[in-house]
């Protein structure tokens, strides 16, 4: 991936790439194009998933993946597991020293063509919607080009998905253009059953490449 010099060279994936599932063909990007996209993850327990969803949409050939978390998510994974770059808030600040050093969250919002949110917790969907920015994660959100996508994967405990608050703050993400990709019931990992838990990897797999065609950036194999 390049951003602008200086920001980028340092940082090296953390992982190896995970080779293509060979069930199928995935589509590939139109010819002579790669498309970028970011994934942010915060702190739920969703955030489990994250080197599945990742290697999913590596097997989308041409596409480059970047990792914003937040510091509550790291401790649902392993960043040995992430096979791509994997950005924090501490990057942000050690990037940063003078007046003509980098900007991490605009030239990550820069960077990316889309965006993606999964899981996105009640903590950080409340601030999104209230449009508070204090992580690097919420900055670049706060930052985001609402002419590019943003998609969200909203992941909770049932009683915080059904307190009235929630369907305001989902509501408000809504109208500022941001895509819901809508929570599932099953049971959770507290025990509880009932809608919360994040979409399948597969389902938020199929809406990036949704959004991919529906820019132009996907063409069939």
């Amino acid at each position: 991936m390049e951003l602008r010099p200086g920001v980028i060279a340092e940082r090296e994936a953390s992982g190896p790439h995970m080779e293509p599932s060979a069930s199928c063909p995935a589509p590939a990007l139109s010819a002579g194009k790669t498309f970028r996209v970011l994934v942010g993850v915060t702190g739920s327990v969703a955030a489990l998933k994250l080197p599945l969803l990742v290697s999913r949409l590596l097997d989308i050939p041409g596409l480059e993946v970047a990792v914003v978390t937040t510091e509550r998510a790291k401790h649902f994974y392993s960043p040995q597991d992430i096979p791509v770059t994997l950005y924090s808030d501490a990057d942000e600040w050690e990037m940063w020293k003078c007046r003509s050093d980098p900007v991490l969250h605009i030239d990550l919002r820069r960077w990316a063509d889309l965006m993606l949110v999964a899981p996105l917790d009640a903590n950080t969907l409340g601030k999104v919607a209230s449009g508070i920015c204090d992580n690097l994660l919420t900055c670049i959100i706060r930052a985001w080009d609402c002419s590019k996508p943003l998609l969200f994967c909203p992941a909770m405990n049932t009683a915080m998905w059904e307190h009235p608050v929630t369907a305001q703050q989902v509501g408000l993400l809504k109208a500022f253009g941001y895509i819901e990709i809508p929570c599932v019931s099953k049971v959770l990992v507290c025990g509880d059953q009932g809608l919360g838990a994040m979409a399948e990897v597969a389902t938020i797999v199929d809406r990036v490449k949704e959004a991919l065609s529906q820019r132009g950036a996907l063409q069939q194999s």
